[in-house]
């Protein structure tokens, strides 16, 4: 095989001769790879410098060494057939069996030139090697899909309740388990788990709650913010699933005393999904809550959160700021983290260094640098934005401004020209000078880089199947109009089916944005207090949360009872 393939083109000149590159692209990118001492290939620079694409690199390869290109998929492939190379083998040389037709095994590589990986593939194989080019990403994406790694739990292959004959064998476990590894291992317990994870993510479940009482157990999703009682497994089955829980959260089994946190990567219709798992003991046992993050549910595009054309426009301003401090608060699952994640999306750029520090990091975002904060080595989010600002950093993302170190220095980095977005715990917009003050940030200091504040809250829309308009009591209607909006339809969810009969179906946010003006920058200079300091921004046209909300109840998005609940 390795005498079948000889370059006839060089890279470039195939790329020039297709007019892809020009000559002096591929001066420049040779010289670039001379750099850096030749450790990278000639592609990868072309591709770095954004000449050209993966998949043109890959079409250029093939037509040098005279070999089919192929746009390689799952769908193309012979799961059966990767098996007959070694797993370390595929991952180290980045290659994939794509079927065997009598002894002939069409192979897919990204480095058509290294003969000598191709020769072993016939030694490992045994067989005749028929070589096609495709991508790095192609070839990852589908490995990915038939070989995840060691740590990822592939959960398609599951019913959607496990049979009574399954539970019925865990009923007769003793109460001694000597050996919960075992028994977590045995396929009823595997099959439940996978069952109780497969149907949160269909479900758009946020959180799964495991929960023991006395002698009863009962799983229950969280789905658009709400609790909801999903199934009640025997109680006897309890220590059989927190143990399978713990051991795909690479846990200590063995200790129930003590809180314990980890992760789960799953793959579900080869799409990666990740789990984070925290176990906490309690009085009847080990309770266990997994929060599910679907990045395919996360929308990082501003346009798509809820915001009004005023907000919108006013906070895209601010985030296009070259330094200052842009905040966004609300409590504990209001959307904080995905507000920032859209914002960096849409301020992503090659002209731009973004670097974040988080705990824990929700959501990879392509070309940004970001750090996970690991407290037990003492890497703190403090700790982390020092060491940040040595990486010449142009926006800095905190995950949330915990203390006063992390406050002080994120006030110091705004003044000395960054752009810094983080997250704060407060009740309103405004609330957020007052909690900075109580972390001992110095009043000047923080007037003259605080930009924004945006407050939020999510609320959940009304279903589009069930929807219906309705006549509200007339209080609510009175208590409306005291609030200055004029609604002439009021809608609701009747129920069904696809929203369980609760009448909502997914969540939206509503925000209240906070711009200080120079006088308000004043104010903050001498410690004003929070009522002074709203009084004022509503003054200047600070529209609140609640009016955000009525406007979107007057276009038949959410209900009114959604803003009452969410803003009383």
């Amino acid at each position: 095989m390795a005498q079948m393939i000889e370059t006839r083109l060089q890279l470039g000149q195939v790329l020039q001769a297709q007019g892809i590159v020009s000559a002096e692209q591929i001066e420049l990118a040779l010289m670039r790879q001379k750099e850096t001492g030749h450790r990278k290939l000639l592609g990868e620079v072309l591709v770095e410098l954004g000449y050209c694409s993966e998949n043109q690199i890959a079409a250029a390869l093939a037509k040098a060494y005279g070999l089919p290109y192929a746009q390689i998929s799952p769908k193309i492939c012979d799961a059966s057939v990767i098996e007959v190379l070694p797993r370390e083998f595929i991952e180290e040389h980045t290659v994939l069996p794509l079927f065997k037709v009598r002894d002939v095994l069409t192979v897919a590589v990204s480095e058509p030139a290294n003969v000598f990986v191709i020769d072993e593939i016939e030694r490992l194989g045994g067989c005749k090697v028929q070589v096609v080019c495709a991508t790095v990403k192609d070839i990852k994406a589908t490995l990915q899909t038939y070989m995840p790694a060691a740590n990822v739990f592939v959960i398609d292959d599951v019913i959607d309740d496990a049979g009574l004959e399954d539970f019925s064998l865990i009923e007769n476990i003793p109460e001694d388990i000597s050996n919960l590894q075992d028994l977590a291992g045995q396929s009823p317990v595997v099959k439940l788990v996978n069952s109780v994870l497969y149907n949160a993510v269909r479900e758009n479940a946020s959180d799964i709650h495991i929960e023991p009482d006395d002698k009863k157990l009962r799983i229950r999703y969280r789905v658009d913010g709400k609790l909801f009682e999903k199934m009640r497994p025997p109680f006897r089955m309890h220590a059989a699933i927190v143990s399978r829980i713990k051991i795909m959260a690479e846990m200590d089994i063995a200790q129930r005393r003590l809180p314990q946190d980890g992760g789960i990567h799953v793959l579900m219709e080869g799409r990666p999904i990740d789990l984070r798992v925290s176990v906490m003991p309690g009085n009847y046992g080990e309770k266990v809550v997994i929060r599910v993050i679907d990045a395919r549910k996360v929308m990082f595009n501003l346009e798509a959160l809820g915001f009004s054309y005023n907000n919108l426009q006013l906070f895209r301003q601010k985030i296009a700021a070259p330094n200052g401090i842009v905040l966004v608060t609300g409590p504990t699952g209001s959307g904080k983290n995905t507000t920032l994640y859209a914002a960096l999306t849409e301020m992503n750029s090659d002209e731009v260094n973004i670097c974040t520090v988080e705990d824990p990091i929700e959501a990879n975002i392509g070309q940004i640098n970001q750090f996970q904060v690991n407290t037990a080595a003492g890497f703190e989010f403090s700790t982390a934005l020092r060491s940040l600002l040595r990486q010449d950093p142009d926006i800095i993302m905190v995950g949330e401004i915990r203390d006063e170190d992390t406050a002080s220095i994120a006030v110091q980095a705004a003044l000395t020209g960054h752009l810094v977005l983080s997250t704060l715990h407060t009740n309103d917009a405004p609330g957020a000078v007052t909690r900075l003050l109580d972390l001992k940030v110095a009043p000047y200091l923080l007037s003259a880089s605080l930009i924004a504040v945006l407050a939020q809250r999510l609320v959940r829309k009304i279903c589009p199947n069930c929807k219906d308009e309705f006549e509200p009591v007339l209080s609510i209607r009175k208590m409306v109009e005291k609030w200055g909006i004029h609604i002439d339809k009021y809608y609701h969810g009747m129920g069904c089916k696809k929203c369980r009969n609760t009448g909502y179906s997914g969540r939206i946010a509503i925000h209240e944005l906070f711009v200080p003006d120079n006088e308000v920058a004043d104010m903050i200079s001498e410690q004003a207090g929070l009522k002074k300091l709203r009084a004022k921004a509503l003054e200047n046209g600070m529209a609140p949360l609640r009016a955000d909300g009525l406007e979107k109840v007057k276009a038949g998005i959410t209900t009114i009872d959604e803003i009452i609940r969410v803003t009383e």
